[in-house]
């Protein structure tokens, strides 16, 4: 299996920066860090390993905090000579695991910058609770996310689609491959060893073992989020009744059923998206940019990884004989799908994606998903067919300050003119699901080359 990711590109850029500075790669576990950057070293003459999990490496940083006698020592036991430091790499993995490491960043930055220094790590927001000195400015972050769609037919060696995809519009005569290819991404998920295991049996089958370890293994790291007894049992609860409720705005106080109290709920929540295994999504009430999270408002659930979700919910095998994925689960699945394709493409900054809304006593309304670009705010609606009501959508459009919107639905890509009820007339154009990822890009497209007449 192919494992091109789009961070490459990023972490190319990165390299051949004149005033480089560590990286960080974050992201939730088992997204494929470890194997992003070890891939990615491989660009260098010399490479330094350590694993902070290991006692063996992590007594580099226990027994001295000078960055120059640590870096002596790793030349010495690797076998690297002094001269060679500009062309090597050390990647020190599990970061979070030695809080002193992550101090000691700020030092590798200004005494030694001839070193190439990546690290990576998961749950580091609760790391740096333990972090005397945090080296703010002296470290970049990159984010990584479960596999989108692009990475995926990467990895399954689907050349033909990556290069209609690269064809903006798209081709239509490519539409009814994406769609199915997409379809299959959908049930399956991003997730590398749902993508590994999936490219040699070919089956959705022989998965369920891997989504259940996979899952497993982020509640046992809950005990990791928490300080009592009570807050791990209140995470727990969450993950176990969390999936039930993708497909609506959710409540605080008494979720899924229990006793729990809203400040009990609210905290775990906040825990979980820190290690994005389960992240809040806020609505907005603005039109315009820029677009301001409403944090009194009730949030949508979002979770790490779209086939994780399914296998939570058990619908893998009814969603293999559906030809529209909009008819499952309530119709939440593809929306969940779209806003992960968003999420994955932040990978400079941790900022989640918001839908709109507009809540009065009589007629509330809410967009899927809004995008800013170029001073505007875009609304976005996901749709099961081409035809269908478009009412929040249209509330949106007369209250905004520019006639571009979005339906992202299972047919064939379009732009047309319209109206809306009330005679305000707009642009909409329709996408179909696969073209998520490139959400940017056609925006940029469609007011590049469309406007009112």
């Amino acid at each position: 299996m192919i494992l091109k990711r789009h961070l490459t590109a990023q972490l190319h850029k990165w390299k051949n920066k004149s005033n480089r500075k560590p990286l960080i790669v974050r992201g939730a576990r088992q997204v494929g860090k470890t194997t992003l950057i070890n891939e990615f070293s491989k660009t260098y003459k010399n490479r330094l390993y350590l694993n902070l999990e290991k006692k063996a490496d992590s007594q580099y940083f226990d027994q001295t905090d000078n960055v120059n006698t640590i870096i002596e020592a790793l030349f010495i036991s690797n076998n690297i000579i002094s001269k060679d430091i500009s062309n090597t790499v050390l990647f020190i993995d599990e970061i979070q695991e030695q809080p002193k490491a992550i101090q000691l960043l700020r030092y590798f930055y200004e005494e030694a910058p001839e070193l190439h220094v990546i690290a990576a790590g998961s749950l580091l927001e609760f790391a740096l609770k333990n972090v005397k000195s945090f080296p703010v400015g002296r470290v970049e972050f990159l984010y990584l996310y479960p596999f989108n769609f692009i990475e995926y037919l990467e990895a399954i060696g689907h050349s033909t689609g990556i290069e209609q995809l690269n064809n903006i519009p798209i081709n239509k005569v490519a539409h009814k491959t994406l769609l199915d290819l997409f379809n299959k991404y959908t049930i399956i998920g991003g997730m590398p060893e749902i993508l590994s295991q999936f490219s040699k049996s070919k089956s959705v089958v022989d998965l369920s073992s891997i989504y259940e370890s996979i899952w497993s293994s982020y509640i046992s790291d809950s005990e990791k989020y928490t300080t009592n007894t009570t807050a791990k049992n209140v995470i727990k609860h969450i993950m176990s009744s969390a999936a039930y409720v993708v497909d609506e705005r959710i409540k605080f106080q008494n979720f899924g059923n229990s006793n729990y109290r809203s400040r009990e709920v609210g905290e775990a929540m906040r825990n979980l998206h820190q290690a994005k295994v389960i992240q809040l999504i806020y609505p907005t009430t603005v039109t315009e940019p820029p677009i301001i999270p409403d944090l009194k408002k009730s949030p949508r659930l979002q979770f790490l990884d779209t086939g994780i979700l399914n296998h939570l919910l058990g619908i893998r095998a009814e969603m293999l004989v559906l030809e529209d994925l909009s008819q499952s689960y309530k119709g939440a699945i593809i929306p969940h799908m779209i806003t992960q394709e968003l999420i994955s493409i932040q990978s400079n900054k941790p900022e989640s994606p918001n839908f709109w809304v507009r809540e009065k006593k009589q007629a509330s309304s809410e967009v899927d998903l809004v995008f800013a670009m170029d001073g505007k705010v875009i609304p976005i609606e996901i749709k099961s067919g081409s035809t269908g009501s478009l009412k929040s959508l249209h509330q949106f459009i007369e209250r905004t300050n520019h006639p571009y919107a979005i339906r992202i639905f299972a047919g064939e890509f379009s732009i047309q003119e319209t109206k809306t009820p009330n005679g305000t007339p707009y642009l909409l154009m329709n996408l179909p699901y696969y073209l998520g990822t490139l959400i940017p890009k056609y925006i940029t497209y469609f007011m590049k080359n469309h406007q009112l007449l």
